[in-house]
């Protein structure tokens, strides 16, 4: 065999140099597209994570409205809940600050991720969301179940006696409330109301005769308000899960967020959190 020429092995090394170098740029460039997070070029960028490290600050949207998971008190500015709490231990071990952003059901999605780096506060994980953001693991099981005065629970066990003429159904707009309540009845009244604060007012005042709504929020509702009973919540009507939501594609935050959350739900911190909401 003869000897390659020196011209042949400089060609060669190039050409070898140009593969690694083409490979080096692929791997980089899967690396940086599995975050998810991109600069005004639309290149890949770091980690959500290594913003809110580097930034010394984790941004939390919130709606504000849908105790017993977040709550934002108009006379004082201060809020509770559980994913408030919850929200405040991962600042905390995090090692950084937190700061609460309120946003609103509709928004929810489009803020997430301009003016938040996550979303907590009985966020429902649904197919529609999981297509533009992610979720981190569940924490909580629920279903919608309906809420109404004591003297007609018996009257509104299904959806067949709900989908009814005349019969008054709120709803907070743009939540899987109004959702469910609109995919499912056709004949009763569907009644927006822009407040979920204020919206099971409308209920108590006769306004509206139930709301259909998560059965954890029907159980907290209850507690605050004698006239109001709670239909049937350990056998809801659909099947759902709680969980929090993270831009999409960034595996790094989710991971990190699946690890806190699951060191939160059996070191006792989700537990001491949610006992004196949920009992």
């Amino acid at each position: 065999m003869r000897e390659p020429t020196r011209r042949g092995r400089i060609v060669a090394a190039l050409l070898a140099g140009l593969v690694l170098f083409g490979a080096g740029l692929a791997s980089a460039s899967w690396a940086r597209a599995g975050t998810g997070q991109q600069d005004s070029a639309g290149r890949g960028t770091a980690s959500m994570l290594d913003a809110v490290l580097r930034r010394g600050e984790v941004r939390v949207c919130s709606t504000g409205d849908y105790r017993p998971f977040t709550y934002l008190d108009p006379a004082t500015g201060a809020w509770s809940g559980i994913d408030v709490d919850m929200a405040r231990d991962m600042a905390g071990r995090l090692g950084v600050r937190l700061t609460l952003v309120r946003t609103t059901w509709g928004t929810l999605l489009t803020d997430l991720g301009r003016r938040c780096d996550l979303a907590m506060g009985g966020v429902s994980v649904t197919l529609e969301r999981a297509a533009k953001a992610f979720f981190s693991d569940p924490y909580l099981t629920d279903g919608k179940t309906p809420i109404t005065r004591c003297a007609d629970a018996d009257r509104f066990q299904t959806l067949e006696q709900i989908d009814r003429p005349g019969v008054r159904v709120v709803v907070n707009p743009g939540g899987t409330n109004e959702q469910f309540a609109r995919q499912h009845l056709h004949q009763a009244t569907i009644v927006a109301h822009p407040d979920n604060n204020t919206i099971f007012d409308e209920i108590i005042a006769g306004r509206a005769d139930l709301m259909i709504t998560d059965a954890a929020e029907t159980r907290w509702q209850a507690t605050r308000h004698p006239e109001l009973c709670s239909v049937h919540p350990d056998q809801p009507f659909t099947f759902a899960e709680k969980a929090y939501l993270l831009p999409r594609d960034d595996v790094a935050f989710q991971q990190w967020v699946n690890q806190w959350l699951h060191l939160a739900r059996n070191d006792g911190t989700y537990q001491r959190v949610s006992a004196p909401w949920l009992g």
